[in-house]
């Protein structure tokens, strides 16, 4: 062997002397021979290794090849390396590959790409496991050149047949955004798989395309938990709870149970509709699975409670947690202060920080959330200074955004105007907005219309910026500005937003829109309510004509009042829920004066917690007042 091996026993060159020398490891001869083959870390210290085993007479053999391969995978030490193996008459393509694998599962990505360059210039033949291994490096760099190149060899190799290689070319494309190639091999692969169909939904889900992806999902002659939750994930992000919701369920009748990303999705679709019967359901299924021992599921489900007006849900769930992270805790306190539990979501962070978790830029959000919503003004400027002094957190444009409703809510109009012009990083529509609707509060009709000038130049085709300042003029009975603003609306193509109200009855969504007379059970609302407000009149109630901001008698508004969609809801929860359970309900928009009194006055009427979500913020009404103290 020694003898065959003639061009590896040429004697070290000078240089390599010198290098020795310079080298701190200590010499040959002091290092025990097995640790040596063990642990040589580079060509160099190979080298040594080789020329101590021709000293000794110890056979080749004795190195391990796939360490050889791995030290000598560059391009400079190819050779070598490939030599030795040839030498030992071992199948080098073996070897090459374990380098790969190491290379492109680890750190070194980039060094797989290099070592697969080295095998084809070297005319080193690739089988399946190379073309893999390559294609895994190749998804972490986003190299579409490369898996182009493997994608030829596969193809001339006659490779097509493999459907590992087969899909790892689908994701590399789908990855790299090359979808119109993804389809085109997709659509040639003479196999399919769970996994292909997967892969294909999950890159159109990423990129937005869920109608793309959902009629893909509908074609899968075969679906697992991952097809059903992509689809679910999908819906929940784009916008589309409902859809989510419908699917799960759809997903239960097969059988197949969800796992905890499913859950986590559908959690927060419950929370996005206020389905609070699908997440109790969701909840037990978790308990059961012992999936809450994982925070995110634990965190979501805190979220799916506060959005549905359950906070003593919420905060049950808070405390049973093994774990809390800061999410945990941000998640209470910007739940607390959306209940308007303010001074509780003060004292939820000062427990924070008294077990050690550093707040992060939610935490913050929600305590400046509290503050306004309860027009805390000193302390809403002591955390936004703190923020930065104390932890390191520069403020966000949502930051900006809170303050300036701090101020604005609080009718400190000037000073959240020259908050705004003082702003390090350019305001935007939600700023402006903010201080938009403190002039509507306060009815500030100049300051109003400076707000209006910068949001018809940064967000023109929100509607809610015309109907405020529409709503403005018209509680100052300026009718023909509000008359202006409807006839800007009109020529951008604006249209108002209508407004609805949902209420869940036995696991099924009510939706009722404003003088919505289209319901099963329109006849009786009409009537219950009539007797309801014969109560509240004899409890001093007086209708509030002054938020119905049309230029029509007072009887007709009176009329319009009465048919608000809020009202229909919590008039059909009364007929179809059980005496002193508590009414949940909906809204996607602010609830107005004459609702809140009406509201008010109804809880202790009829004994009942009545809750409320509207687009800002929960309103819990009970024994004849709201948690939001009337500041709102």
């Amino acid at each position: 062997m020694i003898s065959s091996l003639s061009w590896l026993s040429i004697p070290p060159s000078p240089t390599s002397v010198q290098n020795l020398r310079r080298n701190s490891s200590p010499p040959i001869s002091q290092t025990p021979i097995n640790d040596l083959l063990r642990n040589f870390n580079s060509p160099f210290e190979l080298r040594q290794v080789h020329a101590h085993l021709i000293k000794t007479n110890t056979p080749l053999s004795a190195l391990p090849l796939s360490r050889v391969a791995f030290v000598c995978a560059s391009p400079s030490s190819f050779t070598y390396a490939q030599r030795i193996i040839e030498c030992l008459e071992k199948p080098d393509i073996v070897m090459w590959n374990s380098c790969l694998k190491a290379f492109a599962e680890g750190n070194s990505p980039g060094d797989a790409i290099a070592l697969f360059y080295c095998l084809r210039r070297f005319d080193v033949f690739p089988n399946a496991f190379t073309f893999s291994f390559v294609f895994k490096a190749c998804s972490h760099l986003l190299d579409l050149s490369t898996g182009r190149i493997v994608h030829g060899l596969i193809e001339k190799l006659g490779l097509q047949w493999n459907l590992f290689l087969q899909n790892s070319n689908l994701h590399l494309y789908a990855l790299c955004g090359a979808m119109g190639d993804a389809q085109l091999l997709f659509e040639k692969m003479p196999e399919r798989d769970v996994v292909t169909w997967n892969i294909m939904i999950t890159q159109l889900i990423k990129r937005g395309e869920i109608v793309g992806a959902y009629e893909l999902f509908a074609q899968m002659p075969e679906r697992n938990v991952r097809s059903w939750t992509s689809m679910i994930v999908g819906f929940v992000h784009c916008g589309k709870p409902k859809e989510a919701v419908h699917l799960f369920l759809l997903m239960e009748e097969t059988g197949m149970r969800p796992n905890e990303v499913t859950v986590v999705a559908v959690l927060s679709a419950c929370a996005d509709l206020g389905a609070l019967d699908l997440g109790r359901k969701i909840h037990e299924y978790s308990n059961e699975s012992k999936f809450t021992r994982n925070t995110h599921v634990s965190n979501t489900l805190i979220d799916m409670y506060v959005k549905c007006g359950c906070l003593e849900d919420a905060c049950r769930v808070f405390y049973e947690m093994e774990e809390r992270t800061v999410v945990s805790w941000s998640a209470m306190i910007g739940g607390l202060a959306m209940h308007g539990q303010a001074e509780e979501a003060l004292n939820m962070f000062s427990k924070m920080i008294q077990t050690g978790i550093k707040p992060n830029g939610v935490t913050f959000i929600g305590l400046l959330h509290a503050c306004s919503h309860m027009g805390f003004i000193n302390e809403g400027r002591n955390f936004f200074a703190s923020m930065t002094k104390d932890y390191a957190i520069i403020p966000q444009i949502e930051h900006y955004g809170c303050m300036v409703d701090l101020y604005s809510r609080a009718g400190l109009l000037q000073e959240a105007h020259e908050f705004i012009m003082n702003m390090p990083i350019e305001p935007n529509s939600v700023v402006w907005g903010a201080l938009l609707g403190g002039c509507k509060v306060h009815r500030n009709i100049e300051m109003a219309e400076e707000a209006i000038t910068h949001l018809l130049e940064l967000d023109t085709l929100n509607d809610g910026y015309y109907v405020v300042l529409s709503n403005i003029y018209a509680q100052a009975e300026q009718w023909e500005d509000t008359a202006r603003v409807r006839k800007l609306m009109r020529d951008q193509g604006v249209k108002k937003t209508q407004g609805w109200s949902s209420i869940t009855v036995e696991g099924r969504v009510h939706e009722f829109v404003a003088g919505d007379e289209t319901h099963p059970q329109a006849e009786e609302i009409s009537r219950r309510w009539g007797k309801l407000l014969v109560k509240m009149k004899l409890k001093g109630y007086v209708p509030n004509t002054s938020v119905v901001l049309l230029d029509m008698e007072e009887n007709e508004k009176e009329k319009v009042l009465f048919r608000h969609s809020e009202k229909l809801a919590l008039v059909f929860g009364l007929m179809n829920t059980s005496p002193g359970t508590p009414i949940r309900i909906m809204k996607n928009l602010r609830v107005c004066e004459d609702c809140h009194a009406a509201l008010k006055l109804i809880s202790g009427i009829v004994g009942r917690e009545i809750v409320v979500r509207d687009r800002n913020r929960f309103h819990c009404f009970k024994d004849g007042s709201c948690s939001c103290r009337d500041y709102w």
